[in-house]
């Protein structure tokens, strides 16, 4: 599978572990960024960068890491077709993939260990969506509001 991915200082030494881990599964790795430490960049120039490859590539995934994820995550939610999940542990990586169609999974890197994040990135990209229909109705209530700004009907 192709993977895009994109982080930060604070997670530029898991990016670096997980780029090398993932091509050693086999997996296309398209690295985003930073390629080289500096404490002061700032993760939308590279995260955003790899939510919009995902966005434009459908048969892949993306990965996007921080101090804590959660900046990462809002940033590649801003990329239209994008759903990104914070995830803080393999189970829901598994639930955002499988109940979300998530395409991007967002980690931080100051919150897990490198054999747990591993983790939380495996799951997520093994992890495929079950396609039940209420899942996908909600997801096309979301893309809906995405598209034209259309809220879903009061039950």
């Amino acid at each position: 599978m192709r993977v895009h991915i994109g982080g930060d200082h604070a997670s530029f030494d898991l990016q670096r572990d997980l780029v090398s881990w993932l091509a050693e599964q086999g997996h296309e790795v398209v690295d985003h960024g930073p390629t080289g430490y500096d404490a002061l960049d700032d993760y939308p120039v590279f995260v955003l960068r790899a939510a919009e490859a995902v966005a434009a590539d459908p048969d892949s995934l993306g990965v996007v890491l921080g101090g804590s994820g959660n900046g990462e995550q809002m940033a590649a939610n801003k990329v239209t077709g994008i759903r990104a999940a914070l995830a803080y542990d393999p189970e829901l990586a598994r639930l955002a993939r499988e109940h979300n169609d998530a395409r991007v999974v967002s980690v931080g890197a100051r919150m897990h260990s490198v054999e747990e994040a591993r983790s939380i990135v495996e799951t997520f990209l093994r992890t495929p969506f079950s396609g039940d229909e209420r899942h996908q109705r909600r997801i096309d209530m979301m893309s809906a509001y995405e598209q034209d700004g259309s809220l879903p009907p009061l039950p």
